[in-house]
């Protein structure tokens, strides 16, 4: 079905490449006004030209969510430009194949730092700017957040920490008429993360194979779970993690086991 976004507002963290540049692309597609933000200037420059060909008003914006200032200033540049942010999406991440004791302190650090600190950085500085009541939150998180995988112990640390601050964002921020929510995705086609976790055709098949539904995701598929989050048909939906990954994480992406560890030294 069609949603209808004519005079709204939505601002997406990572903006610029993957799922999230495909989520704010849906967006604009939906008729609203989009901001997006990333560390690179040359991404967030293609990425605002690219909403501005589906006929949306854009803006980009150019911070490293780590950096709480510098994510602050460029929501408030982007509510000064735009107004009342009626949906903000958090899709920001790092992720790279690597054993506990493979990776240095400092790599540990960096995910967190990005994923967990950076989610919080971002839903921190837009509470104030946000529309209330009605505005809706949106984290990307991943099934590393529930599901243990080898050579993920960063990543599956850092994406539980966003589940419960999407959920404890639910609870504080509920009485301001505020929606938190956790979109996870499976395993996304033609993604700079799959194709971390997954370099080789043989890797790639067996990803597929673990899935129930035999296939990869399309980043299309994300964006219409984030267009009803946003939505008033989701008015009465918060705390939620859903998982948009044809039943990845039923159990399929443990099949893998060890396969990760294979994959990366393939």
């Amino acid at each position: 079905m069609a949603f209808d976004y004519t005079d709204r507002t939505v601002f997406v963290a990572g903006g610029t490449s993957g799922i999230n540049l495909g989520v704010a692309q849906a967006f604009a597609r939906a008729g609203a006004r989009v901001s997006v933000l990333s560390r690179r200037q040359e991404k967030v420059d293609a990425a605002v030209a690219s909403l501005r060909e589906l006929g949306a008003e854009a803006a980009g914006f150019v911070a490293d969510v780590r950096d709480y200032p510098a994510v602050e200033q460029a929501l408030k540049d982007a509510h000064e430009r735009f107004g009342a942010f009626d949906v903000l999406v958090s899709g920001a991440a790092g992720n790279f194949p690597a054993k506990a004791t493979g990776m240095s302190a400092n790599a540990f650090k960096s995910v967190v730092e990005i994923d967990l600190l950076g989610t919080y950085h971002v839903l921190r500085a837009a509470h104030p700017l946000m529309r209330k009541p009605g505005g809706a939150m949106i984290n990307i998180s991943a099934p590393q957040a529930f599901l243990p995988m080898n050579m993920q112990m960063h990543v599956c640390s850092a994406k539980a920490g966003v589940d419960m601050v999407t959920r404890v964002g639910a609870l504080e921020w509920g009485g301001d008429g505020l929606r938190v929510n956790s979109v996870v995705p499976g395993p996304i086609a033609d993604t700079e993360g799959m194709d971390r976790l997954a370099p080789t055709e043989d890797a790639r098949r067996a990803v597929m194979d673990s899935v129930p539904l035999k296939r990869y995701g399309h980043s299309s598929e994300i964006a219409d779970c984030c267009l009803w989050l946003g939505s008033a048909m989701a008015a009465y939906v918060t705390g939620a993690v859903i998982p948009v990954d044809g039943g990845w994480s039923l159990g399929g992406a443990s099949t893998l086991g060890a396969g990760f560890e294979r994959f990366a030294q393939s």
